[in-house]
Parts: C-alpha cells; structure tokens; sequence
C-alpha cells in the first residue's frame, strides 16, 4: 500500500502537480540531474529517503522495496539517543538538553534571485522551540543549498550548544575524500584518503580568515579512489566566512555521516524569547562525471548565484605590491600605470603604504584605520593617480585593511574600546608587533568601516577596484561591546557584523570590484563572495607552486574568481627562476595580471607580457565563462599537467600544458582532452608562441573526437635560440569549432 502511495505521489510531484496533503508527507527537491526526496508526514521526525541521480516515479517508488532508502533523520538532534551525533544541541530555559522534533508543516516560496525555496517546519513535541529546515533550487543549476532556522518561543532564554547548516548520509563502501588544506604561500593543496571507521574533520579556529590551513569544501567518490571524469561524486561547500566544523562520522552502521556547520567550540549561542538564530547555507551537488562535474557544477552555479557580478568580464591588472612594497610616492605609481598601458593592461591598483598623516605607513607596524593620504609619497593625492590612470587610458584600484588597527594609529589613540580585546588581560598584538583587529560585533565599529569605503569612493568616484586585506586572526577571545554572558558570541557576530556592513558597501557601491585578500587566500570561501568580485589565492607567486594551489582552487571555485599574477624572476617567494612563458602560460588559467616592476624588466620579457596580455583578451571570455576541464592532475607527479575551458557550446576552446620537472630521457604522457563536441571540427592556433617556427599542428584541423581520444604531442622543448633554452616548457592552444 505505502509503494502505490509513493508511486502515485511521485507521479503527481513528476508532472508539477503539489497537492498539500501530498506534499506534507513526500518532499522532491530537485534539480535537472539530481533527486533529494524527503519524507516529511506531520508528527513525524523529517527523513532523508535519497540522494543522487534524478529518481523517476517509478524507480522512487521503489526506493523502500530495493532496500535503497536512507531512512535516517535529515536534521537528528541531541538528547534522545544521545550516543550518535547530531547537527543540533540545545539546552531549554528550564536546563533540559533534549530535543525531539516533528514536522508540522512543508512550504513553498520563490526568493529575490529566483530561487525556489523549500521550506519543512519542524517543533518540539514539548518545548515552543522551531526549527526549520530549507532547500534552495535554482532553475537549471545542478547545487541544492540547505540551511536551518531556530526560533526560541520559550519564556526564557535557549543555548543552541551545535547548530549544523546540514547533513548528509552517504551509504557505507569505497568512499573516498578529496578536500583541500595549506598554510600561508602554500594554501589549497589537494589530499585524497578512503574513508575508514571514526571521524575525519575539518575545522577553522582562525575568527576571520577561514581558508589558509584548510577549506570548508569537500568531495565524496562513491566509486572508490577518485577520477576526474567518471563516477559519481557528491560535492559538499559549506558558504560561511567564520569559524567552520565539518566532519564524517563513520559508525559502526552503514553509513558515513556528514556533518557541517559554523564551529561551535567556544561559541554558544544564546537566544532570547522570540528570538531567531539562522546558519550559513549548505550547497550540496552530485554528479555521475566525476570530480570535474561535481566541480562544474559549482563553478556554474557560484557565477550565477554567489560570486558578485558573476556574470561580467575581470580585468587585467597590474598590482604595485611586488613591485615597490610600501616604496610608494607620484613618480613610481605613474611610471607603473605607463607601463601596464603599454602592455595592454587595463588597471593599476596601489597597495599599502599610501597612508597615514600623524603616522605614516612606511612599514607594517603602523597607521592601519587612518585612511588618509601621506602627502609626502603623493603631493597630489588620489585624485592626481586618478588623472595619471586616465591620462594612460586605464582604471585605478586601490588597497585597504579596514578590519584593522595599530597600537600605533590615531584611530587606537582615540578609541581603544573599538578592538577585540580580553577584560584584565594585556591586549594580544599581531603583525609588526602592533596590529589589532576592530570588533565588528560592535555597531559604531561597523559605521567606521562603512565610512573607509564610503569616503574613499565618495570622494573618488573612478575608483574602479579595491584590495581589501585582513592579516591578522582573532588573537584572543572577548569583546569590549558583548555582554559579559554573551562572550561566546564574539566569533559568529563579528561576522554577522561584517555581513551587515558589506550589505552595505554593496547597497551604495555596488560596481566597484572588491578583491578579497587574506594574507594571500584566506578568505577563499562562498561564504564571502557574495560581496567580492574575487579573491587572492595566495601571497605566493611562484608559477609552479601555483600551478599545483590553482588545480586545487579550481575544485570548487571558477577562474574567473581566481586572481592569477605574473611575478618577477627570481620569484620573491621561493627564489626560483622561471621564464616569463611559463609564468604567463599559468596565470593565463585564471583572472591574469601581474606583480612586479615593469621598469625591471627587459624588453623581451616585456614583449611576452604583451603577447600575453592581448592573447588572454581573446580568450578571456573562454577561461572566465567556460566550463573547465582537468586533464592532467601535478599530484600524479606524471612530470605534466593539464586542463582547459570550453564555452558552453563547445564551439570554442583553450588548452594548458605545463611540463613541471626535466630530466634526460624523460616521457611524458600524451593528454587527450575533453569536453569537446565530438563531431565538431576544430582549428588549432598556439597562442603566447616563442618558438622559432611554429608548432607541426598550427592552423591544422582536427575533430573533437581526435582530440578527445588522442590529443596534440607537445614538444618538451622549445625551438628557440640556444642561449634561451631553459628547463621550463609550457604551452596554450585556442581551439576555434569551423
């Protein structure tokens, strides 16, 4: 009976039909490829039934029969059966730490970006506590986003003790994890592992920067060790800029247990009477096309629905960081915006080192949150590099730290309570022994920073970019603004601080691109990118190490977010030398710029920026837009890697190489490529060309089928003059569709 139950509701949900007695019981969230199917009856825990490939009525139906329904609570929570885990804790106004709860009630809306929400009331069969439990959908993206919202209807005050974004089970077998983890100029680097009894966990302690020794990301390969294109694969992305907790339980049951959620160590949230408390979304994605669909998935839908302006082209930049350090002054910063233009470069951005009036920043142990000009450096002020940048036909962008302070500051000097600081305790200082960071649980604090974006692109409206930094963590734990019993809130509400105060920035300045930079890539997280543009990936520019943390990045983030720099040789990270065609050919795979002095350069390497620069014109909407494919991973230590873009369309293509190590008598694999349309017919042109004579394959002609089965032999040598050989060989192809 309950079999021709599901059959018929399934059949009523597959031709758009939501009856609301029907829909209160079976819930279908789904998007063009994926089902998750809940059931939902009144005064009934909320169950997960599936999740995976789009389900039909009929193979849904028999789900129960097939022994293939998950059957597990969607959202468990504490206190009875305490022995497993659970995505909520909570203790009641009376002291007791149980929760049970039933659903009351399913709903539907549509939100202001289109998507469709999924809303499963759910309360506690004693206690007026809400917890509701939502779904997002968006038309044609393959991502459902969860989320939770408690509400206290209690006459006294609730401690949410753990409050999860969502959870997941996935079926016990050969399940590996692929997530990424670093540190400062060596983040994103990729580790694969089974998963085996216990817990496996991920978590963030920092308070700001949530991206530099780990990510909130994961993916799950249900087929055993992971592939790029084949097998099925579930994507996890937790969009939260704080302190994070992800975990796999696997027990002694059938199944992994996948928890996420803002980290709740240390930060017990208390609600009041009539009070909300809302997580961070959940975005969750499936794909039967391996790691690479699961990772197009989220690069279509962040472009679409995450990352601000998504949908428009980045510039090419040159950044003066590299270049001059906090060297800053008129002449430098001009002669630097006439050599990007010379090259083709379309903005100049001035990072730190222009401030201060009392205290000049001149190193980094001062002035940060007194935005004013140092008219020493730049007698002519903003509005002089303004008309320079105008003059030389290029926007201007500019760097700020607004999150921060120094001891040594006239802002600290007026309002040391602004800081995030222990009672009794000696404040805890950062970089250059003086930094501190401002405490934007606190209104006033919110207005200041406001105001530093406000003045600078009120009084400069041709600003056209902004570096915004945070080089310290939360080095100790109080707020001078918290309550003494709402201590515990400082981690979640400074960011719900920061969160009011982009909203915003956005609200008034809502075309200025905003780069989120972090001591490099720490703040790398879907949890920011709503109000940024892109983020740094790293401090580290050394064109081989950034081939293996862009492969990384690229997992779960578009390189059109990806800021990808050409830096000076010897690099200032590493000390290694490398070619400019190799360090051009990499940072070609994501947003291009460059950092470095143009004036230390030579011609020949300038005419390869150059060549560069109007090469990545031609193909940005390509690498920015397009679909990426990874070929070749730098893990498997194959002395290669590879990947490419394709449109949408698959009309159009562009092709990486980069040979990462040399040896005599070394063989490299041949990469077939992907994502080609088999019976299109496509034009090779070698773009960035140093050889001597061009490649045997330029301009020739091959169908993507070819392509795809057999690839292009590239050359591990250039054909160059003897005195500019080097160990480095890289190359980029355009694949134009006849």
């Amino acid at each position: 009976m309950r079999q021709n139950n599901l059959l018929k509701i399934l059949a009523a949900l597959a031709l758009g039909a939501c009856p609301a007695s029907v829909f209160a019981e079976l819930v279908d969230i789904n998007t063009p490829g994926t089902s998750l199917i809940l059931d939902a009856r009144e005064g009934e825990p909320l169950k997960i039934l599936y999740y995976g490939d789009r389900l039909s009525a009929q193979d849904a139906a028999a789900l129960q029969d097939g022994g293939g329904a998950i059957n597990l609570n969607a959202y468990p929570v504490y206190g009875l059966q305490p022995m497993a885990e659970a995505a909520l804790s909570v203790t009641h106004a009376d002291g007791n730490r149980t929760t049970d709860v039933a659903v009351t009630g399913v709903s539907k809306s549509t939100d202001a970006d289109g998507g469709e929400v999924t809303t499963v009331a759910m309360k506690d069969r004693y206690y007026p506590l809400e917890v509701n439990v939502n779904y997002r959908t968006y038309p044609g993206d393959e991502v459902i986003e969860t989320w939770v919202d408690v509400k206290n209807g209690e006459k006294g005050t609730v401690t949410l003790n753990r409050f999860m974004s969502g959870y997941l089970p996935v079926r016990y077998g050969d399940v590996w994890m692929s997530s990424l983890y670093g540190t400062w100029a060596d983040e994103t680097n990729l580790t694969e592992e089974p998963l085996t009894h216990g817990v496996k966990m991920i978590k963030n302690k920092d308070g700001l920067r949530n991206s530099h020794t780990s990510h909130s990301e994961v993916m799950l390969s249900l087929d055993g060790k992971p592939r790029e294109n084949t097998g099925r694969v579930i994507g996890a992305a937790l969009c939260y800029p704080g302190n994070y907790k992800l975990f796999v339980d696997t027990d002694d049951g059938n199944y992994h247990h996948l928890f996420a959620g803002i980290n709740e160590e240390n930060s017990e949230y208390h609600l009041k009477k009539g009070e909300s408390f809302t997580t961070p979304e959940l975005a969750l994605t499936y794909s039967d096309e391996g790691l690479g669909g699961v990772s197009r998935n989220f690069h279509r839908w962040g472009r679409a629905h995450r990352l601000h302006a998504g949908d428009k082209e980045r510039k090419i930049l040159l950044n003066s960081w590299e270049g001059v350090y906090f060297d800053i002054n008129e002449p430098v910063m001009a002669g630097m915006m006439e050599d990007i233009a010379s090259m083709g470069g379309e903005l100049f951005v001035m990072d730190d080192g222009w401030f201060g009036d009392k205290y000049p920043r001149d190193v980094d142990n001062s002035s940060l949150g007194d935005w004013v000009v140092d008219t020493k450096k730049l007698p002519n002020g903003i509005n002089g590099l303004l008309e320079e940048a105008k003059k030389n036909g290029i926007k201007f962008g500019i760097w700020i730290e607004p999150e921060m302070t120094n001891t040594v500051s006239e802002l600290y000097e007026k309002h040391p309570e602004y800081i995030v600081k222990a009672p009794n305790r000696e404040v805890v200082k950062g970089r250059g022994g003086t930094q501190l960071v401002l405490d934007l649980a606190n209104p006033k604090v919110q207005d200041l920073v406001f105001e530093v974006v406000d003045t600078l692109m009120t009084k400069y409206p041709a600003i056209d970019y902004i570096k915004w930094d945070a080089n310290a963590p939360v080095m100790e734990h109080g707020s001078q603004y918290l309550t003494a019993d709402n201590q515990s809130h400082l981690y979640i509400d400074y960011h719900k601080g920061l969160e009011k105060t982009l909203d915003r920035i956005r609200a008034a300045h809502p075309d200025v691109t905003i780069q989120a930079c972090a001591s490099g890539g720490g703040r790398a997280n879907w949890g920011f990118l709503p109000w940024f543009d892109e983020f740094w990936v790293s401090d580290n520019n050394d064109a081989l190490q950034r081939v293996y943390m862009q492969w990384g990045t690229s997992y779960f983030y578009p390189a059109i977010a990806m800021a990808s720099h050409i830096s000076a040789s010897p690099n200032h990270q590493t000390f290694r030398r490398i070619p400019v065609k190799f360090r051009a050919d990499v940072a070609m795979s994501g947003r291009l710029g460059l950092e470095m002095q143009p004036r230390n350069m030579s011609d020949e390497d300038k005419a390869v920026c150059r060549q560069a620069i109007a090469d990545y014109k031609t193909i940005r909407p390509i690498v920015q837009f397009g679909d990426l494919y990874r070929l070749q991973s730098p893990y498997d230590k194959k002395g290669v890697a590879s990947l490419m873009y394709v449109t949408p369309a698959k009309d159009d293509a562009v092709f990486y190489w980069w040979k990462l190590d040399t040896f005599m008598g070394q063989q490299l694999p041949r990469i077939p490529m992907a994502g080609l349309d088999p019976d299109k017919t496509y034009r090779v042109h070698e773009l960035n060309r140093i050889d001597n004579e061009p490649l045997p394959f330029e301009g020739k002609t091959f169908t993507g089928r070819y392509l795809m089965s057999n690839g292009l032999e590239m050359p591990l040598t250039y054909k160059v003059d003897y005195n500019k050989n080097t160990d480095f060989s890289s190359r980029v192809l355009r694949l134009t569709a006849l």
